[in-house]
Parts: structure tokens; C-alpha cells; sequence
């Protein structure tokens, strides 16, 4: 019974999520916002919400391991394997706002989380500063001047009420999925934890992680598929800034009591979840796509972290031998990708200068 309600905890946070993105987007799309913009807010709160539904669920529970281990699994999904899984089928251009303006909050929103967590422990003044680094993020991006898709003349004001109305049942339709499959999951993953004797964090880093970020997987596939593609990495940026200076801060604030930092967590995961925020530069700098190669680089990356935790979970004698292959291989090839991505990037930036002085 416990299994079969956390597997249908999962399939109620993607349907839940399903039906709150496609409410939200067209209700924002009638607003007359741009793809990127509905990508980096209304679809990254969207598939946010499960981390949102998850992590307040558990620290109510006084479960603040899986809260924290929800969020830092998840942006690290999101990044190696959601942006790996999508660049599988195209690759996928990164457009200049991005890389100009969010990539750099998503990574300052990471290292402020690593520094906040020092102490070991997450208050509601650390909450506080996250929420107001927030407001002030989207105060910035949001679009000023535009204007609101006009109802065609024909229509009724009527029908035009009627498809409002609708698209606000599919919003709170889906946040009631979204409550409920997040209190199974959380149920599950607990009873998971006792059963197998592995600690709450781990099942935070992996199965909730993942069974949380199933929306943000669906959502950039499909856009991808679709040729919304700005919407794709628009999303994962979107809802990694949103993970950290809303969900987590949000749990942070409103939680009975602070959540308590892991030594393993300040460690590993938090400086895994910056790495991968840092690896976006040299992929993001040059040619401003994410192509299949790359998407193959980051998925290696996230099997093999993933391995680590359950290695280290069960305490493999072959953990150091692992550590050791994967020093060896991963670090000189991500060494490797860096210098080429900076010398391609470089070569660029003077042939696009050598352009400019040759038509002057």
C-alpha cells in the first residue's frame, strides 16, 4: 500500500503540475507576456510547485532533511539531467537574457544557500534575505509596457469569462492534485528511509528529487518537441532561482522550527548543486546552445553522482576506488570542455570584432 500510494503521489504531482502549467500559461499567454518570460515564471512556478508542495508538507512533519534534500536534488536534476534528457532531442538554444541576467541569479542564488548553510542550520532570517533577493529578481525581469491579448470581436464577453474561469479551475485543480500526491510521496519516502535504513536526506536527493522535478522533465521535452524552446531552458533556470529564493526560502520562513544543515550536505551536495549552476557558464558562453554532446556530458555527470550517494549509502568498500575512477575521468574532461568552450568563445568574440572594423 505504502508503494502504491508514493508511485500515485507521483503520477497526482505530474497531473497536478500538467494542469496548473497549461491554466497558468494561458492565462499569462492572454496577458500578452513572451514565451521566455511565461518560461522563467509562470512555468517555472508551475513545475516548482511539487518542490513547493513537498518541501512545506515536510518540514511540517519536522522532516527538514528531506526538505533541504528536495530542493538541492532537484536544482541538480534539473540542471544535469532535465537539461541532458531535453538536449537529447535538439539542441537547445540559450537566449542572451539568459545567460546575461538569470544564469547569473541562479548561480548567486546557490552560492548565497552554500554560504547561509555554514552554520549548519537555515532560519527564518536566512528565509527572509531569500525572499527579498526574490522580489527584487522579479521586480527586474518582469516586462513593463505590455499589452493584454484583446478577445476577438466576435466573441462574447460571455465565452471570454467562460475561458477564464476555466483556466482558474485548471490552476486550482492542479494545486489540490499537487497537495495531496505531495503528502504520499513524503509518506512514502519516509517509510522508504526506515525500510532500507538509509537516511531521509539521501531519499530527498534521489527519489523525491526526481519524482518532484517529473513536471520540469515533461515541460522542456515537450517544449523542445514543440519548438517552444525558450520556454525549455527558460524553465529549468526559472524554477532553480524559484527552488532556492522561493520554495526553500517559503519553507524557511514559515517552518515551526529552522532546518538543520547535514555536515555531508555542506560537503557534497550544496557544492555539487554550485558546480552545477558554474558548469552552465562554459556551456551556455559559446555558440549559446545546450547540444546533444553537452546533454550526454551533463547526464554522466548525474549517473554519476547519483551513484555516489548510493555507494555511499551503503557504505561500499568500492566508494574510494569509484571516488578515484571518477576524479580521474570526469575532472579532466570537464577541464577539457572548459578550455574549448573559452578558446571557441574567444575566437568568436575577435572574428565578430575583426567584422566590425573591416565595415567601418
Amino acid at each position: 500500500m505504502v508503494i502504491a500510494l508514493f508511485v500515485v503521489g507521483i503520477v497526482l504531482l505530474v497531473f497536478g503540475a500538467d494542469l496548473l502549467v497549461r491554466g497558468a500559461a494561458s492565462f499569462a499567454a492572454g496577458l500578452g507576456v513572451s514565451p521566455l518570460i511565461i518560461g522563467l515564471t509562470v512555468v517555472a512556478v508551475g513545475t516548482s510547485s511539487p518542490e513547493i508542495a513537498v518541501s512545506l508538507q515536510a518540514a511540517f512533519n519536522g522532516q527538514g532533511a528531506i526538505t533541504l534534500g528536495n530542493i538541492v536534488g532537484s536544482n541538480i536534476a534539473n540542471i544535469m539531467l532535465i537539461l541532458g534528457v531535453a538536449a537529447m532531442f535538439g539542441p537547445l538554444p540559450v537566449d542572451r537574457q539568459i545567460f546575461r541576467r538569470d544564469l547569473p541569479v541562479m548561480i548567486g542564488a546557490s552560492i548565497l544557500t552554500l554560504l547561509l548553510a555554514l552554520d549548519r542550520s537555515l532560519s527564518r532570517v536566512d528565509g527572509a534575505i531569500m525572499l527579498l533577493g526574490l522580489i527584487a529578481y522579479l521586480w527586474v525581469i518582469w516586462p513593463r509596457g505590455v499589452h493584454p491579448e484583446q478577445p476577438h470581436p466576435q466573441r462574447s464577453h460571455h465565452h471570454h469569462w467562460r475561458v477564464r474561469v476555466l483556466q482558474a479551475a485548471m490552476m486550482v485543480g492542479g494545486l489540490a492534485l499537487l497537495v495531496l500526491g505531495a503528502n504520499w510521496l513524503v509518506d512514502g519516502a519516509v517509510t522508504f528511509a526506515t525500510w532500507f535504513g538509509v537516511s531521509e536526506l539521501i531519499i530527498g536527493l534521489t527519489i523525491v528529487a526526481v519524482g518532484t522535478s517529473l513536471p520540469e522533465i515533461a515541460t522542456s521535452v515537450i517544449a523542445g518537441l514543440r519548438g517552444e524552446r525558450d520556454i525549455a531552458v527558460g524553465n529549468v533556470i526559472g524554477s532553480n532561482v524559484l527552488n532556492l529564493l522561493f520554495v526553500l526560502a517559503l519553507t524557511m520562513v514559515l517552518s515551526p522550527q529552522p532546518i538543520e544543515v547535514p555536515a555531508e550536505t555542506i560537503r557534497l551536495d550544496l557544492p555539487v548543486m554550485v558546480g552545477a549552476a558554474l558548469i552552465c557558464v562554459p556551456i551556455f558562453i559559446s555558440r549559446r546552445i545546450v547540444s546533444q554532446r553537452e546533454g550526454s556530458l551533463l547526464l554522466v555527470y548525474y549517473l554519476s553522482y547519483t551513484l555516489y550517494l548510493i555507494l555511499s549509502a551503503n557504505g561500499s568498500d568500492e566508494l574510494p576506488v569509484y571516488t578515484t575512477v571518477v576524479g580521474l575521468l570526469l575532472v579532466p574532461l570537464t577541464v577539457v570542455l572548459l578550455v574549448v568552450r573559452a578558446l571557441r568563445w574567444l575566437g568568436e568574440e575577435r572574428r565578430q570584432q575583426t567584422i566590425v572594423r573591416a565595415g567601418e
